[in-house]
């Protein structure tokens, strides 16, 4: 069996976010959020793609606000949104990881995506009326 390497560079970061991005789309509670907020699957993974470089390898590809994104999202969903959901998005992110990376990048992205979630939970609750 072939060790896991570590995440190094952008193609390395779409094939993580594609593979996560699958495993949310057929998850009963998070799958129907995301496909009723995404029009086009494509855009969004090279749009997720460009934030995660950005993120883990200092790119400056990223274009977006994730907040105003995660925003307009709990409103489209009636402020249902709830830390339940940050969990499952968490694990999901997670068991990906861990089954395609092993190093410093992939524990970053992990922390970081831990630190984000918070993060967006709070801006959403702190947004609703």
């Amino acid at each position: 069996m072939t060790p896991l390497e570590d995440l190094k560079n952008r193609d390395d970061i779409n094939k993580l976010v594609t593979c996560f991005y699958s495993k949310v789309r057929e998850e009963k509670t998070l799958g129907p959020i995301f496909n009723r907020a995404i029009e086009n699957w494509d855009t969004h993974l090279e749009h997720i793609t460009d934030f995660w470089e950005s993120s883990l390898l200092m790119a400056k590809s990223y274009q977006g606000n994730p907040v105003t994104a995660h925003k307009k999202l709990d409103v489209q969903e009636n402020h249902t949104i709830d830390m339940n959901h940050f969990g499952i998005w968490i694990n999901l992110w997670k068991e990906t990881i861990n089954e395609m990376y092993r190093g410093d990048i992939a524990d970053l992205a992990l922390r970081r995506a831990r630190n984000m979630a918070s993060i967006l939970f709070i801006k959403m609750f702190e947004a609703r009326p």
